[in-house]
């Protein structure tokens, strides 16, 4: 769940800033904490270490959470599947990119419930699936992508929220950036549109072959509950 307060500039966003919202001109709203890839680097040294297990197939699993209460308790969504060994770098990487799609999609759906109300409006809010994907890429091959995505000023991201309202009210189900046009410029219309992804990140297509044997489903829309837990997203 995304605030006004939570909004930083161009300026202000470093390689090593772990959290935030800023406004760019290629992927509209990202939320640098589900934009951090973290979750996608632990994914794949999994992924290694089921490739190095000597074993025929190996199970990898998935999940992201929300924390309630200063990380006191946590829900979140989970996927868990079977994958057979001697998978090339450009499957893992694919069925990767297909794990966090579901459990991200699955996720947000769960946040979306009316039970979730009261705590946050964060189901499919604007920034969130672009966001994760960008972290899918961050992880892949880690550098500094602020050049390619243009933030802007934080001054340039306020007048946007103030205009349009909160992210939050703005759902987006898929993963191609939801972009905001500037107030300030009068020769466009003040609408928000549907734009296209980066090249950086198109060149991976998820997995999508579950008629073979490659990838056996063992739960593809998990619900786990924790309690006492300080940890981040996983």
């Amino acid at each position: 769940m995304s605030s006004r307060s939570d909004i930083i500039g161009a300026d202000e966003w470093q390689v090593t800033t772990r959290s935030g919202l800023v406004y760019s001109e290629v992927l509209g709203w990202i939320d640098l904490g589900h934009a951090r890839g973290e979750d996608i680097s632990l994914l794949l040294a999994d992924f290694s270490s089921g490739e190095a297990s000597g074993r025929p197939y190996y199970t990898i699993a998935y999940n992201q959470r929300m924390n309630i209460g200063k990380g006191l308790a946590g829900t979140g969504k989970f996927v868990r599947w079977e994958i057979k060994r001697g998978r090339s770098m450009s499957e893992i990487n694919s069925i990767a990119l297909a794990m966090m799609m579901d459990t991200a999609r699955n996720f947000e759906n769960y946040q979306s419930r009316a039970f979730f109300s009261w705590y946050t409006d964060s189901g499919f809010s604007g920034e969130d699936l672009v966001s994760d994907l960008l972290g899918f890429y961050r992880a892949l091959i880690p550098s500094d992508y602020r050049a390619q995505l243009r933030p802007v000023s934080r001054e340039s991201a306020l007048r946007r929220w103030d205009h349009y309202g909160p992210i939050g009210n703005f759902k987006n189900r898929g993963f191609l950036p939801l972009m905001f046009p500037d107030p300030d410029d009068l020769n466009i219309r003040h609408e928000p549109y549907k734009g296209p992804l980066p090249r950086f990140m198109r060149w991976v297509t998820p997995f999508d072959n579950f008629s073979s044997d490659i990838v056996r489903i063992l739960n593809d829309n998990g619900t786990y509950h924790s309690f006492f837990t300080h940890s981040g997203r996983r």
